[in-house]
């Protein structure tokens, strides 16, 4: 059975099941995964999508021993008394097979939904505080501005072992800071090149070096015997860099200045994405032939990531799991 906790001799590799996947083909998807050998799935929740908790569920009751990571739940989305109740019956029942990922949730689509604080950052270090109590069987802290679960302890819990860890997936340098201090470790979305891996962990603060910690990586990702076919179907998944939210993930690679310049001179999205140099695409994805993708898996490991996530980008999200299993030893 895999223990996310565990750090083992290699670097984990983990897959994304995309969130346009055909509900149909989930299962498969997952279990696939498994037969393949990565070691997790992780599963996403966006506005308007599937739900991050039903797809987890699926995906560990259809499989055996891949670890399923959700990521991420937003903290204003859910009381945390009854996401704990959701997280510990699914580490019950797949015990040492689950992550939580918990995030402040994207800004446009939380006020849309009503679920916008005032003070995201106080929202998450209470949630995440009381979230972990609650999970160990411990009462739930005293109330605070957003939290209110002052006493509140469940009579079902996973063993100590199978407590799931409780990572933040956030980008800016007081949320990873709040990381350090209040979590399990981080989530890092894509693109999470090597700088912005050693970067994230500069600002975890002295919590980076404990061995417990949980430094989870996305990145597009395409791989294929022809290195111009990789990177051209990974462009498409660099579309969305170079837009204010994105700020974290630029400032620490060393052509942040040419790669703002490129944005601007670039009508759209789209032409940004498929006029960036190749050195760049290669950079903030994990695309190229398998030899390329695994040295670009291992920067990242080698930077601080414990498990790297490959997004598939292209149409066929079920052809591209095969393809990124090349990459396994």
């Amino acid at each position: 059975m895999s223990d996310p906790h565990a750090r083992p001799a290699r670097g984990r590799v983990g897959v994304l099941l995309p969130r346009d996947l055909p509900a149909r083909e989930v299962l498969s998807y997952a279990r696939r995964a498994e037969e393949l050998g990565f070691d997790q799935l992780w599963v996403v929740e966006d506005l308007g999508w599937r739900g991050g908790i039903a797809q987890a569920a699926s995906a560990l009751a259809g499989t055996a021993n891949i670890t399923v990571g959700i990521g991420l739940l937003p903290a204003g989305a859910r009381n945390v008394c009854f996401a704990a109740m959701e997280l510990a019956t699914l580490a019950q029942l797949h015990p040492g097979r689950l992550i939580a990922g918990i995030g402040h949730g994207m800004p446009d689509w939380m006020r849309q939904a009503g679920s916008w604080p005032d003070s995201p950052l106080t929202l998450l270090r209470e949630y995440t505080t009381a979230l972990r109590l609650l999970l160990r069987g411990e009462p739930g802290p005293g109330n605070g501005r957003y939290v209110r679960c002052e006493g509140v302890v469940l009579t079902e819990t996973p063993d100590a072992e199978a407590v799931p860890p409780v990572v933040l997936g956030v980008r800016g340098p007081r949320s990873q800071q709040a990381a350090g201090e209040v979590a399990d470790g981080l989530l890092l979305a894509e693109p999470a090149a090597p700088a912005y891996v050693t970067a994230s962990l500069r600002h975890l603060g002295p919590a980076a070096s404990s061995g417990t910690r949980e430094i989870i990586t996305y990145d597009a990702a395409a791989v294929d015997d022809d290195e111009e076919a990789a990177l051209a179907r990974v462009r498409a998944g660099l579309e969305a860099i170079g837009e204010p939210d994105w700020a974290a993930h630029i400032d620490p690679l060393p052509f942040a200045a040419e790669l703002r310049a490129h944005r601007a001179a670039c009508s759209n999205a789209r032409e940004f994405a498929r006029t960036m140099p190749a050195a760049w695409v290669r950079e903030l994805s994990i695309a190229g032939t398998p030899d390329q993708a695994r040295a670009a898996i291992a920067a990242r490991h080698t930077a601080g990531a414990t498990s790297v996530v490959l997004a598939p980008a292209g149409p066929d999200a079920l052809t591209a799991l095969d393809s990124f299993a090349r990459v396994l030893p």
